[in-house]
């Protein structure tokens, strides 16, 4: 039965850490014109953030079915398995590649999947150069209007088909709003892997989180932490803030927790961050919310996003008292619809791939605007990173297992993600540390 007559549509979605297997599985849901809901497939491509176990249980996002797989691997499932979408939840380097292999993998078959891409959350920075490795998809969705006017600026700046920005929102918003204050008053300290990424300015962020849980003592303080330690996400997190707070005297009222956001959100009453995605996540909730300026309004903290937004303020601020009040200009403009716009944020979305998938004769083969012609000296190291070569064919010995990995590849693994994480959060820091001398 063709893919377009089907209730019950197929859908996969790649992803490379817990974050964007977040982002990528609520997109297929929010975005997939399915009558009778969809069959979803997980494909986790293995690399140094790969989500372990508890963090896809953190995550709470389940698919019919899940596996890790290399580039080369899923390049094989994606042409021998039938899909009607295809989400890329991907850095953009690794989707640029996908892009790539897709199209050599699907030349001359006449059928396709739609494909679906974009970004996790605030785009603050590369803003020229994720959005082009990410064009070539079907739809490169946009969580704002602000963001949708930048990304068709930066396409058609370049001489780019901007056609495939589509606004939508962030997928995983919601939860009852906020309606006052909680016994015990909480303070939550959203954290982030790699911002700010000094030990001086999280030691400095940690004792201010500190002495406000001392001058506060009837309300309740929480370090809300993303990962554990030895855990990857997204971005790399070579100081993480468990082991910042070893050997210190907490306050009582002060603790360091995991979890899902929105269920830590039930229970907030000031959201504090420094650029954390968190932030929307709240403001869509209108639980009181500010982004510090204790450390600069800077790009390389990403929380110059947020200005206009009625959301900075200090740490001497808040322990003196303040109460943010949001823009709500702003706060229309960024996706966050907090004023019940939220339901329709997808509907765009999904009758443009309803359009697609009823397209007469098929989808046309994926047209990145990164080639071998246009971009010669930066496209064959993206795909070579990924065992392409130049035409998007898998390299001679590209990693390409028939079968799951035995125990002693099991055991390699392990090890060799282990000296990684290793190196990254203790040798790497030394060698930094060392060249600052």
């Amino acid at each position: 039965m063709p893919a377009s007559t089907r209730k019950s549509l197929r859908v996969a979605v790649l992803a490379d850490s817990d974050t964007r297997w977040k982002w990528g599985a609520l997109t297929a849901q929010r975005v997939t014109p399915a009558d009778d809901g969809i069959r979803l497939d997980g494909y986790l491509l293995r690399g140094r953030a790969t989500p372990t176990a508890r963090q896809l249980q953190e995550v709470g996002v389940h698919a019919d079915s899940l596996r890790e797989v290399t580039g080369v691997e899923f390049l094989r499932a994606m042409r021998e398995g039938s899909y009607d979408v295809l989400v890329l939840a991907l850095v953009g380097g690794g989707v640029q590649a996908m892009l790539h292999g897709l199209r050599a993998v699907w030349a001359g078959t006449g059928e396709r999947p739609v494909v679906v891409t974009g970004y996790v959350g605030v785009v603050y920075e590369k803003l020229a150069d994720g959005l082009l490795l990410r064009h070539g998809a079907d739809l490169v969705l946009a969580n704002s209007r602000h963001d949708a006017d930048r990304f068709r600026a930066v396409y058609e700046g370049v001489g780019a088909d901007a056609s495939s920005v589509t606004e939508v929102a962030l997928p995983f918003l919601g939860g009852a709003p906020y309606t006052g204050e909680h016994d015990p008053y909480t303070v939550v300290f959203a954290a982030q892997p790699s911002v700010p990424a000094s030990r001086t300015d999280r030691t400095y962020l940690l004792n201010r989180l500190i002495e406000h849980a001392r001058r506060h003592p009837e309300r309740e303080v929480l370090l809300k932490l993303r990962s554990k330690p030895g855990e990857h996400t997204t971005h790399i997190e070579e100081l993480p803030y468990q082991k910042l707070v070893q050997g210190r005297d907490l306050p009582a009222n002060l603790r360091l927790v995991y979890g899902h956001m929105g269920e830590v959100l039930d229970r907030t009453d000031l959201l504090v961050t420094v650029s954390s995605t968190a932030a929307l996540e709240a403001l869509h909730r209108r639980v009181p919310t500010v982004v510090l300026t204790d450390l600069g309004v800077r790009e390389v903290l990403g929380n110059h996003h947020f200005t206009g937004s009625g959301c900075l303020a200090s740490w001497d601020q808040l322990d003196a008292g303040h109460r943010p009040a949001p823009d709500a200009e702003w706060v229309a403009r960024q996706g966050v619809a907090a004023d019940g716009g939220y339901a329709t944020a997808f509907d765009t979305a999904r009758t443009r791939i309803t359009r697609l998938l009823g397209r007469p004769g098929g989808l046309p083969p994926l047209t990145p605007y990164y080639t071998p012609a246009t971009a010669p000296g930066y496209l064959p190291g993206i795909l070579a990173r990924h065992h392409l070569g130049p035409d998007g064919v898998p390299l001679p010995g590209a990693p390409a297992a028939d079968k799951e990995p035995g125990p002693v590849r099991q055991i390699v693994r392990r090890a060799a993600r282990g000296a990684y994480r290793h190196g990254v959060q203790r040798v790497a820091p030394v060698i930094r540390r060392m060249g600052e001398l």
